[in-house]
C-alpha cells in the first residue's frame, strides 16, 4: 500500500522468509557458516536453535539458495509431532518417493536404496527439519538411525535439526546420548544488538530502493531494538505498521515517539504487557 508512496520497488518489511532480503548479522554469520561446515562435512547432523522469528528459516533457505542442485539433492520437513513412523514417511516423500502400500521394513529398505543411489551418481543427500523442537524422542532415533545407512565409508544422510530452544533441551536429556555423538556442529542463533537492528533495517530498506524517505531518527533506531528486543520478525511487524502508519499521516520522517506509539499497538493486539505494567 505504501510502496509508491515512498518509491519502492517492493515491500521491505514481509513476515515471510526470503533468503533475497538475508542479512548476515554477527549471529546470522556464525549460523550460516556453521551450516555450510555441516555440508562441507557431509555427514552427522548439525543443529540450530533461536527464538521465534530469529530467522532461522531465512537462514536455512538462504544456505538452500548457495547449494549446487547437481551435487546435493535437499530435502526439507516441518516437524509437527511426528511420531516415528510418519516422520520416516514424511522424509521419504520429500526425497520424492512414493511411500503408497509400502511397510515400514520396505519403506526404510526404499529410503536407504535412493540414497545409495545418489552416491553412485556422486551426489549426496541433506535432509532438513524444521520446527525440530516438535520432535519426539523416538523420532529423533528414527532419524539417528537413518544416519546410520552408509555405502562404505561414505554417509547416505546427513541432517539439519532447526528448532525453537526446547530442542536443545531434548537433544540434552540423558537418552539423546547415542544422538548428541553423531552432532557434528551446533549453534544458537540470538537476537540482533542495538546497531545490528538499525542495519538490519537499513538494508530491507535498500533492497527496495530507499533514497532516504522515509527518513529517520537516529535514536528512532534506538527505538525499534527496544520495542522488539532485536529479533528479525518483530522487527518487520513494527517496521512494516510503522511504515503504514506514517504512509496514512501522508509524513515523510519517523522519530522515535511514532516508533512508541505503533510499538504499544502491537503490543496490544499481540496481547503483550505493555512497557508501564
Amino acid at each position: 500500500m505504501y510502496e509508491s508512496y515512498f518509491g519502492f520497488s517492493g515491500t521491505p518489511f514481509n513476515l515471510n522468509p526470503d533468503p533475497s532480503f538475508y542479512f548476515q548479522s554477527r549471529g546470522h554469520g556464525n549460523a550460516l557458516s556453521y551450516l555450510k561446515f555441516g555440508v562441507y562435512q557431509g555427514e552427522g547432523f548439525v543443529v540450530v536453535t533461536g527464538e521465534i522469528g530469529a530467522g532461522k528459516t531465512t537462514l536455512v533457505r538462504t544456505l538452500l539458495s548457495e547449494l549446487d542442485d547437481q551435487k546435493i539433492v535437499a530435502a526439507q520437513i516441518v516437524s509437527t509431532q511426528l511420531e516415528a513412523d510418519d516422520l520416516l514417511r514424511s522424509v521419504a516423500i520429500a526425497f520424492g518417493i512414493n511411500t503408497r502400500n509400502l511397510t515400514k521394513a520396505d519403506l526404510i529398505a526404499t529410503v536407504e536404496s535412493f540414497l545409495t543411489v545418489l552416491v553412485t551418481q556422486k551426489k549426496r543427500a541433506l535432509l532438513i527439519v524444521d520446527e525440530a523442537q516438535n520432535l519426539k524422542r523416538e523420532a529423533v532415533e528414527e532419524l539417528r538411525m537413518l544416519s546410520n545407512f552408509q555405502l562404505g565409508s561414505v554417509a547416505l544422510l546427513q541432517s539439519f535439526l532447526v528448532g525453537q530452544p526446547e530442542l536443545r533441551l531434548l537433544l540434552t536429556s540423558k537418552p539423546m546420548e547415542q544422538f548428541r555423538q553423531r552432532v557434528i556442529a551446533s549453534c544458537h542463533l540470538g537476537p540482533m544488538d542495538r546497531q545490528e537492528t538499525r542495519s538490519y533495517v537499513e538494508h530491507r530498506l535498500q533492497k527496495v530502493g530507499w533514497k532516504g524517505n522515509p527518513s529517520f531518527d537516529p535514536v528512532a533506531f534506538e527505538h525499534i531494538h527496544d520495542a522488539t528486543g532485536g529479533i528479525p520478525r518483530r522487527v518487520n511487524l513494527l517496521c512494516n505498521r510503522l511504515l503504514l502508519s506514517v504512509f496514512l499521516s501522508s509524513q515523510t520522517h519517523v522519530n522515535a515517539d511514532a516508533v512508541d506509539a505503533i510499538a504499544r499497538e502491537v503490543r496490544s493486539e499481540l496481547g503483550e504487557p505493555s512497557e508501564e505494567t
